[in-house]
């Protein structure tokens, strides 16, 4: 659990709303903020949507009348005590006092409701009306009703729909296309009061903003407002008939309040709009902190290709995720206490991390973990290290881990030694962890530590590791502090602090994927759709032209249909070759022995044509002819592959090819759009990155080839979008640096 971090934690700048390419200054259209189309005037981007029809910029729903509405509704409001209307009436009558909001009760059975007037039906209502609460078992009905009157906004609590099965979720489109015709904006159904709590406003510093897809997720987060960390906004989206966790994430990336977003996502509404927003936050350099279930899913599917079968849904969101700064985290309490440092912390000055305590035990430790998590724990100079001995005794470590051996913090020498670790410029982040209490000792250090925060703009994390938590160490002076990140655990703070670098050096350098996504169609999709057979599977020889198309590499190869045929090809492909039987049903060839590699004669060639077909006719399997193939003997063999996500569409999966692709399954997977960089980044995470700079002695393969294929393959899903299913490369062989990459075999699938 989290101590404090409205610690470090005083300011958390950020420029005003970012308008990107393709956006004008937004008018508001049914309570939704667009970017203009115009295509005309200065700055203005002629095109924001891509080559698929997809928008580019995230809609930015204008939800400030729903968050603080001058007009409310409550549909079924009652006063009658027993009843569980009563209590959400009751609850809701104070939060509209709480913002300022005129409550207008709807009920045809009551006069009053807790001594305000109750109006008969929606139609009956004073004023128009920013926001109707539905407290009615069916809010279908009500909708209609609520549009006649222009209402705005809408929450329905009420349950039975999507999450009780196939009636409840037939149900629940009813009530989306209700809505959609409405023009009003709804939260939930099945959702709950969150959104009207009782928000701290004594608090200051940046805030931050939650959604969660269930309440109760919510609460430790909530909580932090207990120690003194600020909350703006509760989001309880529920089934997302209409408003979805992208649409509040879009929202709060723009609020200048907001320093940070929380998230509990259970599943995702629309994975093209989460990538908008996420987009929107990571433009806006908002920290974005998720808690998405499934980590589990097999993720299951019937697929032809290898690529098809070896990732699953949760891979593909977690790669969405990290490709925009979204930071994943698994627990609530990871949550809390990650998305509390990255709303209020500073910018980091460096990226260095010292870590300082009063037990040799304890550093080394805290330091093994840390480094294991991927912190840099820079050795301090030995200028530094000397400076440092003045106070410390010299039998001690003090390169990082720094040990004091416990009694310099109990006198003046405690606060030098924190200063001239927080003065080195390799240094942004001092975390000093304390086991447990220790008084009159730990006292001293809190303090020390408090002190030095005030004095720095580096961030200052302590570790308070005591099961009880009431000591006055750490419940006044540490939680009493502003500057000072105070956690409970070694592995929350490591997560935090690893969350907070990654963060800062990811929107420092970000560009928008979607910036470069390509609006129309190139020359060489229009060839390609020329190829694609659809419901069907192509041949290994059909496939290769659809890469010749976009200008990746094949082998030279000739399609036959004859021995004597195969015999010339040969000799005009050159010695050795590969032949290989070609046809739409054959997905594995090598598992049937319909290939034959390092031929060398030309009766090898004719034998070779003559098994190929034999068997071919044995399994029953047709072909268009056998391929004679030029031999590429040298290389690193690598798989780049295409397959369709039910959420975000067409996804690009690069990984360790040939034989070892379905043993070792070392892939990575990336959501289009993405850049040069990206695709390198995806390289970087494969465990088999080495080989393709070279391992016991051979040479180094052409990094820039096997990218270049990725973002062509990526430009391939993108342009064919639905008329390309699946797209196998396996394997693409890396040859040695300047030399190229070549694709040896090829599967595509049209739905």
């Amino acid at each position: 659990m989290l101590g404090s971090t409205h610690g470090t934690l005083t300011t958390h700048s950020r420029p005003a709303r970012v308008v990107a390419c393709g956006e004008q200054p937004p008018h508001t259209v049914h309570g939704m903020s667009e970017p203009h189309r115009d295509g005309g005037g200065q700055g203005a981007c002629p095109v924001d949507r891509d080559v698929s029809g997809r928008p580019l910029h995230a809609a930015v729903p204008d939800l400030d009348r729903f968050f603080r509405p001058e007009s409310v509704a409550v549909i079924g409001a009652s006063d009658s005590e027993g009843r569980p209307h009563t209590g959400i009436t009751r609850q809701l009558i104070a939060w509209a006092e709480r913002v300022g909001a005129r409550l207008h009760p709807v009920n045809p059975g009551r006069a009053q409701v807790f001594g305000q007037p109750c109006h008969a039906s929606v139609a009956d209502l004073p004023e128009p009306v920013d926001l109707a609460v539905l407290l009615v078992s069916d809010p279908l009905p009500v909708i209609e009703q609520l549009a006649e009157a222009k209402v705005k906004f809408a929450v329905a609590f009420a349950s039975g729909f999507a999450e009780t099965g196939e009636r409840g979720a037939a149900a629940q489109e009813r009530l989306a296309e209700a809505v959609a015709r409405s023009g009003l904006r709804l939260l939930g159904p099945n959702t709950n009061l969150n959104a009207f709590e009782k928000f701290r406003t004594d608090l200051d510093g940046p805030a931050i903003a939650l959604i969660t897809q269930s309440g109760h997720q919510g609460r430790p987060v909530f909580s932090l407002q207990e120690l003194g960390i600020r909350l703006s906004h509760w989001a309880p989206t529920g089934n997302e008939a209409d408003l979805e966790t992208a649409d509040f994430l879009s929202y709060f990336a723009t609020r200048p309040e907001v320093g940070a977003i929380a998230a509990y996502v259970e599943g995702l509404k629309d994975g093209r709009s989460f990538l908008l927003a996420a987009d929107r936050a990571a433009r806006n350099k908002v920290p974005v902190v998720a808690v998405k279930v499934g980590r589990t899913e097999t993720g299951a599917r019937t697929a032809a290709s290898h690529t098809g079968k070896l990732t699953g849904a949760d891979e593909v969101v977690d790669a969405a995720m990290r490709q925009f700064g979204v930071i994943r985290v698994d627990g609530l309490d990871e949550l809390q206490d990650t998305a509390a440092l990255l709303a209020r912390a500073r910018k980091p000055t460096a990226e260095g991390v010292a870590v300082y305590s009063i037990s040799g035990g304890t550093g080394a430790h805290f330091s093994d973990l840390a480094t294991a998590a991927g912190l840099r724990l820079p050795t301090l100079g030995a200028a530094k290290q000397a400076e440092l001995h003045q106070w410390i005794p010299e039998y001690l470590h003090v390169a990082n881990p720094v040990d004091n051996g416990g009694h310099p913090v109990g006198d003046w020498r405690g606060r030098k030694i924190l200063d001239a670790i927080l003065a080195d410029p390799a240094i942004g982040v001092l975390i000093c962890p304390i086991t447990g209490p220790f008084p009159p000792m730990s006292d001293k250090l809190a303090q020390d530590l408090v002190d030095a925060a005030e004095q720095t703009d580096k961030l200052v994390c302590v570790v308070w590791g005591s099961p009880v938590g009431t000591e006055d160490a750490y419940r006044r002076t540490l939680l009493g502090s502003s500057r000072v990140a105070t956690f409970r655990t070694f592995a929350n703070c490591i997560t935090a602090v690893r969350a907070y670098l990654d963060h800062h050096r990811f929107v420092d350098g970000y560009r928008s994927p979607f910036d470069d996504a390509p609006r129309v169609l190139s020359p060489s999709a229009r060839k390609a759709q020329a190829l694609m057979r659809p419901g069907q599977q192509l041949s290994e020889h059909a496939a290769k032209q659809l890469l010749r198309a976009y200008g990746i590499r094949v082998p030279r190869e000739q399609l036959v249909t004859s021995a004597a045929a195969a015999v010339r090809a040969a000799s005009l492909v050159g010695y050795p070759v590969v032949m290989k039987a070609s046809g739409p049903q054959l997905a594995h060839k090598t598992e049937l022995g319909l290939v034959k590699v390092q031929l060398t004669s030309a009766s090898q060639v004719r034998d070779a044509y003559r098994e190929l077909t034999d068997i071919a006719r044995y399994e029953d399997v047709p072909l268009d002819g056998v391929l004679v193939c030029q031999m590429i003997e040298r290389g690193v063999e690598m798989v780049v592959g295409v397959t369709r996500d039910s959420l975000f569409g067409p996804t690009v999966t690069v990984g360790l090819g040939g034989v070892l692709v379905e043993v070792l399954r070392d892939v990575v997977v990336g959501v289009p759009p993405f850049g040069e960089d990206q695709a390198r980044a995806m390289l970087d995470e494969l465990r088999g990155r080495a080989l393709l700079d070279g391992v016991r002695g051979a040479p180094p393969a052409d990094l820039d080839a096997l990218v270049e294929t990725v973002l062509r393959v990526q430009r391939m899903a993108l342009e064919l979008g639905d008329e390309l299913a699946e797209l196998d490369i396996n394997p693409l062989v890396v040859l040695p640096r300047g030399q190229g990459a070549v694709a040896l075999d090829a599967l595509a699938v049209c739905p």
